[in-house]
């Protein structure tokens, strides 16, 4: 009989590199960049924190490949190696603590933040997101799809230079890499769109070129959708044939999420059915559907992992084979070890709303604000660690408020980020 598999267990991957036990520090978008966009000493005392807890793997917040379109204000940009010490840096903190770190490689596309960046959007088709106050994009030459995939490669190249363990692409949430596969998003006629196996074509691309860029033993992994939860998106069918050609490709982990910021299934909200909502781990269902499809290239589950035993029961059922966890991370650095350590038996979740009542907190702004309210007082808890502080679980509301108009200005209140 084979041995149920615990949290405890060390993970081997396609390219050599063993995890050292099932949990995993998802990415969350820090915003402690310099001013040059470059890893900024914040960043070294924060993740010195999540080396030393615990976690089988650290996966960094979105880095951007290109410095001229941005996800939001604060993003570290590596799109060559001017920055190479500080990338350096950045690394030893987390590997210092005994925990391999992979660096989160992303372009935003069309959801580029209208602050951070100063040129038009891009994206596969001229196709403006559902959200508030962001431009219509303009549609990506040939020849600049070419470029930007070679920027990650690029960046992959740097991180891999700079002691990182591997990459991560982003491929989820609304990003580039997930505007190319849905088909409201990408409306090309090209070799880049038109059916199912063209709209891949980019991010196939992406991992190939990575591939030959970086040595056989760095780490390639990618955060896919199991669905953007949108009328004529991204669908589940079309996620598991994603995740079928992903796994014939030299790809080492899988991490599975849900959304994009019209309909941000991955911070438990709106896309998904009542009773999915009602239980943790958001997207396991969906990686039970993939397991088969995934073959030998373990699957990592993110989004609403709060008990000790919905986590123990994901990985010894095989359902997945690591658990994220992301925004208990903000409040708990050193969450892994509680609950490896059976210190815990469930991590701490908090959730911040402005407490708007009456006709108010039934408009459709009330819910935003609170989603991009509850999201900045994370970041205020990460801005605490990388400034060598504790986290102040009992942060009131009004001062993220404050903090969310001083880096975004009236911008801060639509969700977005992870």
């Amino acid at each position: 009989m084979t041995a149920t598999v615990t949290l405890s267990d060390r993970l081997p991957l396609r390219c050599g590199l063993v995890l050292p036990n099932r949990m995993m520090k998802s990415a969350l978008s820090e915003g402690l960049a310099d001013a040059g966009h470059g890893p900024d000493v914040r960043l070294e005392r924060l993740y010195t924190r999540w080396g030393a807890g615990g976690y089988g793997l650290v996966v960094t917040g979105n880095v951007m490949v290109d410095r001229d379109h941005l996800g939001e204000p604060g993003n570290v940009v590596i799109d060559d190696d001017r920055d190479m010490d500080a990338v350096t840096r950045w690394a030893k903190a987390t590997k210092d603590g005994g925990v391999p770190i992979w660096m989160q490689i992303n372009h935003p596309g069309r959801q580029a933040n209208p602050l951070a960046t100063r040129h038009r959007p891009v994206a596969p088709s001229a196709v403006a997101p559902k959200i508030p106050g962001m431009p219509t994009p303009r549609a990506l030459t040939d020849a600049e799809i070419e470029a930007i995939i070679d920027r990650f490669a690029a960046t992959a190249g740097v991180a891999e230079a700079a002691g990182f363990d591997g990459v991560q692409i982003h491929g989820a949430h609304g990003y580039l890499v997930s505007q190319f596969l849905s088909p409201s998003a990408n409306q090309r006629t090209d070799r880049w769109g038109g059916d199912p196996q063209r709209r891949m074509r980019f991010v196939l691309e992406i991992v190939r070129r990575i591939r030959a860029t970086v040595a056989p033993s760095f780490a390639l992994g990618i955060k896919l959708n199991s669905a953007d939860f949108q009328r004529g998106g991204f669908s589940e069918d079309e996620s598991r044939n994603v995740v079928g050609q992903l796994a014939d490709e030299a790809i080492d982990l899988i991490e599975i999420s849900g959304g994009s910021y019209e309909s941000p299934a991955m911070m438990g909200r709106d896309g998904r059915s009542a009773s999915t909502r009602a239980r943790e781990a958001y997207f396991l269902d969906y990686a039970q559907t993939v397991r088969a499809v995934a073959g030998a290239v373990p699957l990592a589950v993110t989004g609403g992992f709060r008990t000790v035993t919905a986590m123990a029961d994901a990985v010894g059922s095989g359902a997945c084979d690591l658990v994220g966890i992301g925004r208990p991370t903000c409040t708990i650095p050193d969450a892994a070890a509680s609950v490896l350590g059976t210190e815990t038996d469930r991590l701490a979740a908090v959730s911040i709303t402005a407490g708007l009542r009456g006709p108010l907190a039934k408009m459709s702004f009330a819910r935003s604000f609170d989603g991009a309210l509850d999201l900045q007082w994370h970041t205020d808890q990460l801005h605490r660690l990388g400034a060598g502080l504790d986290p102040d679980p009992q942060r009131p509301w009004w001062k993220t408020m404050v903090t969310m108009l001083q880096r975004n200005g009236l911008d801060a209140f639509r969700s977005k980020r992870s």
